[in-house]
């Protein structure tokens, strides 16, 4: 159980401060050591890497204020990267010109484990919305089906 008032643990395979433990683990792989980066509350570590010999090559190097510092930034760092991806993954816009106007097409899909839903909508140059639809989540948004639609008069498609 993890609460505000834990104290840190400041140990030479475990450190743990500020909602973020970093534990250093026998690679699985080979003879080496590997540092995983939990994040209070996570099942999953945020990331793993490899982690630095001791002096004796056989010991890993004990964690330190500062490893943990910029082990914490990358972990930081990283979920941000994946938060963005899996953003990218989920929100795709195209803009077309139809009749001289911008139009900005943008497929949004919502992920869910009994069954993802999508919508499709078009925005003007002055971001009012002009049409939005549901869509199927495997809908492929591109300048070609982006126009299509315009052109149906922002009908449902039927791929």
């Amino acid at each position: 159980m993890t609460t505000d008032t834990q104290e840190p643990i400041h140990e030479p395979r475990l450190w743990s401060d500020e909602h973020w433990t970093a534990r250093v683990i026998k690679n699985e792989d080979d003879d080496g050591w590997a540092v995983a980066m939990h994040l209070d509350g996570q099942t999953e570590p945020a990331l793993v890497g490899p982690w630095t010999m001791g002096r004796d090559k056989k010991n890993p190097k004990p964690l330190d204020t500062a490893a943990f510092n910029t082990l914490v930034k990358t972990a930081k760092e990283f979920i941000r990267r994946s938060e963005q991806q899996r953003h990218a993954e989920l929100n795709k816009n195209v803009s077309v010109t139809v009749d001289g106007q911008r139009i900005r097409v943008a497929l949004a899909i919502v992920p869910d484990e009994e069954g993802a839903t999508a919508t499709l909508s078009a925005w003007d140059a002055f971001d009012d919305e002009l049409a939005r639809v549901p869509v199927p989540p495997t809908f492929r948004l591109n300048v070609d089906s982006a126009q299509a639609w315009i052109a149906s008069g922002y009908e449902k498609p039927s791929r």
